[in-house]
């Protein structure tokens, strides 16, 4: 106890002045709030993110046994992580998921033993709503990607300029008063440059040489000035000029319009403008075609090559025959084109299980490397959405394919979610939960013999509005190579109820199976603006003493709702300062059984289970929460 006690003197000296800066903009994927931390760990220790301007101020709290959010403010429910393994690593780092204009505050990262309390880190972290957009006709010398901040910034500032669009890319680095290219996409090599003397001007814009439609999209600027991290964001839209003399002929067709003789002309610009194709797809097809067909004649030592928006080589056709070598690991085994495709003129691509709305280029080059043709095929793929209730025993995702798969015994199969955590894991013909984040195990299970049936299926038991997202099935073979890729759309609705100020008790409904531990705690919770202790049911009783003065005498379950299964709350007497979101949570030390979340407002009467609202006069749109709440 005395060391620590010594310990937190000596480190609320030296931590007194670590407020470390770092900015976002708002609806990036996620911000990481860094903690590390070296030196003495108290017993039963507790690992502590409070924002102070807050009630409660927990913004997420992680124990020896696990995250612990059953006090946490609302505001993030669902937003955050910690690595499991924080107190072993000594990374007490937090991510912070889609952060929000309101999440800009003075976030403290201590540690305590219950009795004391060392303070670690505050890190004021700044969300930015701003972003800059630049827009640049195809074929332009060069273009500015803007990033200014504060002058005279110190000499080990480091500058990255990132690719932001789904695939992570390096686009320029400069630090130690040099550029470091080592590392930089090999799109970018030797077309980007920064400002000479950047420190003292703090101009940290990027000019990117010859760019091409591949280079639209969002562009990262990351600051690291002493321990602040800075990012500021600009969007690249790269467009096709149009042509001066194509302008003069379109005039000269609207002439030729009005004197009714502009028939071919009109057949002639269709084909002109229609060169590149549309394609709608949905993603449980087997397989989709990319169309390219040559319209001039091509040299047989021609070289065929697609690729994404992504510069991922799809597929290359060199030598007269495949090369897949060359090709992408995301689109080995998804792709093949025709045999004699050069003689035949048709270089379309078939690829299997599209999953993702993605623009593919088929370039066909002479063995010199110059371009002699280039289609482009923008692919829309339509991902399918199942709908369930927050509250309901399970919901099944689907994932299985129509054609007999050769798969073999020690194929993998994997379900992610869509910040790419493992929610089920099958390989070596048996389930691995060892592998699956701890928040789905025993809530998730897969047919038997799906190997043999195709049926790649997930039920997932117990979801919450949490759950809400985009969830990939991916099949591996034993190299690694994609045999199949399925996403569906999970949306966990919120149970809204609405209810007449001064009228009649209301129920918030609840229902689930029966025969719950005996031992277990039911608690029902206000969670909208402050947190609120509704109604807690613990011991085979209420609970008057741990509920909010507000609800005390107002609230009711039935009797023995454990083994029933009916978790429903009465509430009495009703009132428009009630309205807003509810949870009720079963615990079982501290593992949460059942979640459910509701919304009271408004003045029309309930919301079934089926989730059919009826007589609605007033319209709500709860605010989903982005991440898994369950434990």
């Amino acid at each position: 106890m005395k060391m620590f006690v010594v310990f937190v003197i000596l480190l609320h000296v030296s931590q007194h002045a670590l407020a470390v800066v770092v900015e976002v903009n708002s609806g990036e994927t996620s911000v990481l709030l860094s903690c590390q931390h070296s030196g003495f760990i108290p017993e039963y220790p507790t690992v502590m993110w409070t924002r102070s301007d807050l009630h409660p101020k927990s913004v997420h709290l992680q124990r020896e046994e696990g995250d612990d959010v059953t006090g946490q403010n609302q505001c993030y429910s669902g937003r955050t992580s910690m690595r499991p393994d924080a107190l072993d690593t000594l990374d007490f780092s937090l991510t912070l998921r889609k952060p929000q204009l309101t999440d800009s505050g003075s976030y403290t990262c201590s540690i305590s033993n219950g009795r004391e309390e060392m303070r670690l880190k505050d890190i004021q972290l700044k969300v930015k709503e701003e972003q800059v957009e630049v827009k640049v006709d195809k074929g332009s010398e060069f273009v500015i990607l803007s990033c200014k901040t504060t002058p005279d910034l110190p000499e080990d500032t480091r500058v990255e300029w990132t690719h932001s669009d789904r695939e992570l890319m390096m686009v320029h680095v400069y630090s130690n008063r040099s550029d470091h290219l080592k590392n930089q996409d090999d799109l970018y090599c030797g077309r980007t440059k920064m400002n000479k003397d950047l420190l003292r001007t703090g101009d940290l814009s990027l000019t990117l040489k010859h760019p091409t439609e591949r280079d639209s999209g969002g562009y990262i600027c990351t600051i690291y000035r002493d321990k602040d991290i800075l990012r500021q964001k600009a969007v690249l839209q790269v467009k096709e000029p149009f042509p001066s003399w194509a302008t003069v002929l379109l005039v000269l067709l609207g002439l030729l319009v009005l004197i009714g003789i502009s028939g071919g002309l009109i057949s002639y610009f269709r084909h002109y403008f229609m060169s590149g194709y549309k394609v709608k797809v949905n993603s449980r097809v087997e397989s989709v075609l990319l169309p390219c067909k040559a319209t001039v004649w091509l040299p047989k030592d021609a070289i065929v090559e697609w690729k994404d928006k992504y510069n991922r080589k799809a597929y290359v056709y060199q030598n007269s025959s495949n090369q897949p070598e060359k090709t992408h690991p995301d689109f080995k085994a998804r792709t093949k084109m025709r045999k004699n495709l050069l003689k035949l003129g048709d270089f379309s691509l078939t690829l299997k299980y599209p999953t993702i709305t993605n623009t593919y280029t088929c370039t066909i080059y002479d063995r010199k490397g110059s371009i002699l043709m280039e289609k482009e095929v923008e692919m829309t793929v339509r991902v399918p959405q199942v709908e369930v209730d927050s509250g309901e025993e399970s919901v099944q995702l689907p994932c299985k394919t129509s054609s007999k798969l050769d798969l073999p015994d020690n194929a993998t199969i994997e379900w992610t979610n869509m910040y790419n955590t493992k929610v089920h894991v099958y390989k070596n013909g048996s389930d691995q939960p060892e592998e699956q984040h701890k928040i789905y195990r025993e809530r998730t299970e897969m047919n038997k013999d799906l190997l043999k049936t195709g049926e790649f299926s997930l039920t997932l038991k117990h979801p919450t509005d949490g759950n809400t997202g985009i969830y990939t099935c991916t099949v591996y073979s034993r190299e690694g190579n994609i045999l199949l890729k399925r996403k569906v759309e999970l949306k966990v609705r919120d149970c809204v109820v609405e209810v007449e100020e001064g009228g009649k008790p209301v129920q918030l409904p609840f229902k689930t199976t029966g025969n719950l531990p005996e031992d277990a705690t039911v608690e029902w919770e206000y969670c909208e603006h402050e947190y609120r202790k509704v109604h807690v049911y613990e011991n085979g009783s209420d609970q008057p003493g741990k509920q909010d003065e507000v609800y005390r005498g107002r609230t009711s379950m039935n009797e023995d709702p454990l083994k029933t299964g009916d978790l429903s709350l009465t509430l009495q007497e009703p009132t428009d300062e009630d309205s807003g979101r509810y949870r009720c949570e079963v615990k079982h030390g501290c593992q949460i059984l059942r979640t459910k979340m509701l919304f009271l407002k408004g003045r029309v009467q309930v919301q079934d289970q089926t989730g059919d609202i009826r007589n609605r006069s007033s319209s709500i749109d709860p605010t989903p929460l982005m991440a898994d709440q369950s434990a």
